[in-house]
């Protein structure tokens, strides 16, 4: 059996200024990195890990490091774990996509397990992407424990994935909260999640995804 602890990014400046970054490389906050920091204490504090994987963009492979850091590790980047690609909608306000694109965006809110981000990528494309990079993760660490830092969508994808066999029901499930730990086992060729979006010890530097994006 293989572990993996999923850590979604600590605040991001897109995620303050309330803008699309799928593919747009924005860095942590100063509240992002504090977050990664607390991440990073609660995860080695409470697994014995192995390697340390991170999206290769810059939120995530910060909050990665965070980790790698303290346990004198080298962070591996993952391009597969990456956001998805927003296509025409990267770096754009979340309150401009409703009037621009209002049709494809608003299959992302309403059923996004549909979605095709304009000029981008779809749903579907990203949870092959996600579901490939994990299974090959795990199948190169079989009996270890792994980090593997990333993104929102990639983490609600998989969860649907697991979960409910699908996307249909996609809409469904929560966005989790930034550094929040999700963890998640593979063995034999399943998978099954036993903690997804685990936050208590971000107390009162927690911060979220708004509820209408």
């Amino acid at each position: 059996m293989t572990r993996l602890i999923l850590i979604r990014h600590g605040e991001s400046k897109a995620n303050r200024t309330s803008i699309f970054s799928g593919y747009t490389d924005v860095e942590l906050e100063e509240k992002g990195r504090m977050q990664a920091q607390k991440t990073a204490k609660y995860v080695t504090g409470n697994y014995q890990i192995d390697k340390v994987y991170a999206s290769d963009l810059k939120r995530a492979f910060e909050t990665g490091k965070a980790v790698a850091d303290l346990l004198g590790m080298q962070v591996i980047p993952e391009k597969g774990m990456r956001e998805v690609n927003g296509g025409a909608w990267e770096a754009v306000k979340f309150a401009e996509l409703k009037v621009r694109y209002k049709e494809a965006y608003g299959l992302w809110l309403e059923d996004i397990g549909r979605c095709r981000c304009t000029e981008g990528e779809s749903i579907a494309e990203l949870g092959q992407r996600i579901w490939t990079t994990l299974t090959r993760i795990a199948s190169e660490n079989d009996g270890k424990t792994v980090v593997v830092a990333t993104h929102a969508t990639p983490i609600r994808v998989m969860q649907s994935l697991v979960q409910t066999g699908g996307l249909e029901k996609m809409k469904d499930i929560p966005w989790v909260s930034n550094a929040s730990v999700s963890e998640l086992e593979y063995n034999n060729g399943q998978w099954n999640f036993v903690k997804i979006g685990y936050d208590g010890h971000m107390e009162e530097i927690r911060t979220e995804l708004p509820k209408d994006v």
